[in-house]
């Protein structure tokens, strides 16, 4: 669409000016044909919506068919003189037609959303009524029953909720998603084995605050999941949770640099108060029992430096306000430059403090000599060793909740903010239940399920330990620049260890001519789909082997130009290489079926069709062999090649596809005639 619309008027109409501007206007209309054809199929599943949607999938419809009539240019003279409208008369036909398409294509959009999120909905629903008859139950049987119901609603509840995470741009709510999601996983096995210890041991107090527990996070997590799709809270609350130190330092520093292109920008009360704030929320580190005297005394130290150099600029900040000269403008910028230096310093301390903390915690819990004492203590029976061992882990447990609120303050990135909450929460709860869970295996010493539901509550404490470890490094690799960089037209991500022909793949960054040589490539091909999905649907035998595999590689190559636009199912190197195989493989099938047709050909005809083919072949051949070719540190000159291996394979099926069809017609004709001479029943030479 911005092809056409940007298409410029005086241009010189050479013919393939005029070919590619049809095959453009021929891909929208074939794109919402397709769109369509889905839309559709949502709204016969959807009566509440059909009505709706389907009037946006007729104007959709209307307008991709008035864009293909608009650029068509087959009789391009012909139509002129007689004063109808195309692209070249009149572009503001295409621009009202491009306007009611993007405008219906959005309206399936949002209600084809509002489907999706009913569908949320409805199997959080039937989730949480299971779970309130799993809450009742009284006997072993019955739960049973419950509980593989249960089982299977989860599963279709983590598929719904799962592609709703992918397809969520808001980094911060697909974190939160993936925190409610990860949540829900490891307390379906909780629930099962507190559960059945409940129901082995009904009289158990400690075992029914164990159960109560899982329910009660599980039914948290659902209404997580319920708030991140319907972007709305619960009684209308607001998110309440404090900004950490480093975003708070961001946006002060972003507050003082703008003061160089404005000095009315905001008030100086306004950054006193801010800065105030950031220091305020240091206290978290001065006031731990776990930092140490010299990291403390050196925040305070740069948290005073910083109320000082603040002073000095707003002091100088007044002075600029009123005499507009050089040495004044330089002295701001001194004192800007000062106070930023002050912060990065403060910065870099409470980030040496909190993953330096973090580093020795992990370091001397990662024996696990706690859960194991207790794990002994629990099939002992040994109820004055439990309290001693459980005050122990309360003790683990408050030092871990602190480390990650000062790692949050340090995370540097919102979705790692909600990890470091999600496993701040993580510990405050498990090491509750795992206590509760040691004190009933210690009342019931040779009960196996007491046993089992205290090992399920002690694996997932040492699974958050480690996701603590994995988070660690993540913070100091932002912290020190290795991450963050992304490019959204291409997804090259370091390859799987174990894939020979991918070792040396690393994704090294692409420079503007490669980004543009591959969008292009892309683009082409995009277009080349469409061209071959044009001459698919003039076969009447759509189960033709031919057209089988011809379908095949278009759909195949689609996916390729999505993955050159950063989108669709191939999201890795290796996902792309895989696909290539298997499109050179198709390709070959491909040819064997075309050279069987040729067989029914005459000798003119057969070696017309043998000359495309064996063009064909070769470039199959060359499409392996450069999938399996190792380019190291070349990803985008290996995607290059790959890219425009398939473009021109593309543009030979296209030609094959034309030239078989144009053949069968003909042969069919022919058979027809010897049919009608002959009054024979049968016909040969159908494929």
């Amino acid at each position: 669409i911005t092809t056409l619309i940007n298409h410029k008027d005086n241009t010189k109409k050479s013919d393939k000016t005029l070919q590619a501007i049809q095959r453009v206007g021929q891909a929208v209309n074939l794109a919402v044909g397709r769109f369509v054809k889905v839309g559709e199929a949502i709204a016969n599943e959807n009566w509440d919506l059909k009505e709706e949607i389907n009037i946006a999938c007729i104007e959709a419809k209307q307008a991709g068919e008035t864009i293909a009539a608009l650029t068509d240019i087959t009789n391009l003279n012909h139509l002129e003189s007689d004063g109808q409208i195309t692209i070249f008369t009149d572009k503001t036909g295409v621009i009202k037609a491009a306007r009611l398409l993007l405008s219906s294509v959005t309206k399936v959009l949002l209600l084809a959303d509002r489907v999706v999120i009913k569908q949320i909905i409805t199997s959080r629903n039937k989730v949480l009524a299971t779970m309130e008859r799993l809450e009742k139950v009284n006997s072993f049987q019955e739960f049973v029953q419950i509980f593989s119901q249960f089982g299977n609603e989860m599963v279709e509840f983590a598929h719904l909720s799962g592609d709703r995470q992918n397809d969520l741009k808001d980094e911060k709510k697909k974190a939160k998603m993936a925190a409610a999601r990860a949540v829900l996983e490891k307390c379906t096995m909780m629930l099962l084995t507190a559960s059945k210890t409940c129901l082995r041991h009904p009289n158990c107090e400690s075992a029914h605050k164990n159960k109560e527990g899982v329910f009660d996070r599980m039914k948290v997590a659902l209404d997580k999941v319920i708030e991140i799709v319907t972007d709305c809270k619960p009684n209308g609350e607001t998110d309440i949770s404090s900004v950490s130190i480093f975003t708070g330092i961001k946006e002060f520093k972003m507050n003082i640099e703008a003061l160089r292109e404005n000095l009315y920008f905001q008030s100086k009360e306004n950054l006193s108060v801010t800065l105030e704030v950031i220091l305020e929320r240091t206290e978290d580190f001065t006031d731990s029992a776990y930092t140490s005297h010299e990291h403390r005394e050196r925040i305070l130290e740069l948290s005073t430096q910083a109320r000082m150099e603040l002073q000095q600029l707003i002091s100088v900040w007044i002075q600029a306000q009123s005499k507009k000269t050089k040495s004044i403008a330089e002295e701001l910028e001194l004192s800007i430059l000062k106070i930023s230096h002050s912060l990065n310093e403060l910065k870099k301390e409470l980030h040496s403090t909190a993953t330096q903390l973090a580093a020795d915690l992990l370091k001397y819990h990662a024996d696990h000599v706690v859960l194991k004492a207790l794990k002994l203590t629990g099939v002992e029976g040994n109820l004055e060793a439990l309290a001693e061992y459980a005050c122990k882990l309360s003790e683990q447990k408050e030092q871990l909740v602190e480390t990650c609120r000062l790692l949050r303050h340090i995370s540097g990135t919102e979705p790692m903010e909600i990890t470091c909450i999600h496993a701040e929460e993580t510990f405050q709860v498990t090491g509750q239940q795992i206590i509760s869970a040691a004190e009933t295996l210690t009342l019931h010493p040779s009960s196996k399920i007491a046993k089992e539901n205290l090992d399920v509550f002690c694996e997932a404490w040492e699974s958050q330990i480690s996701d603590m470890s994995t988070l660690l490094r993540e913070i100091s690799d932002v912290f020190e620049g290795r991450r963050g960089e992304k490019y959204g037209y291409l997804s090259l991500p370091k390859p799987m260890k174990n894939n020979a022909n991918l070792k040396s793949l690393k994704p090294d960054k692409p420079d503007s001519e490669e980004q543009a040589k591959i969008a292009k490539l892309g683009l082409k091909l995009g277009l080349l789909t469409s061209d071959a999905d044009c001459e698919i649907e003039k076969w009447e035998d759509q189960e033709n082997e031919i057209v089988q595999y011809g379908r095949n590689m278009s759909s195949m190559a689609y996916s390729l130009y999505l993955f050159t636009r950063g989108e669709g199912p191939l999201k890795t190197s290796q996902d792309l290489i895989h696909q290539l195989e298997v499109f050179a493989a198709e390709g070959l099938k491909l040819t064997s079926s075309v050279q069987a047709f040729s067989k029914q050909l005459k000798d003119d005809d057969k070696l017309m069709l043998l000359l495309e083919i064996n063009k064909l072949i070769p470039l199959c051949h060359q499409l392996q062999t450069v999938t399996k070719t190792s380019l190291q540190n070349k990803v985008f000159l290996k995607v290059d090649k790959c890219i425009t291996k398939t473009r021109s394979m593309m543009a030979l099926l296209v030609q094959l596809l034309s030239l078989c069809y144009k053949l069968l017609k003909k042969l069919q004709m022919e058979n027809n005639g010897w049919v009608s001479v002959t009054n024979k029943d049968s016909m040969d030479g159908k494929i």
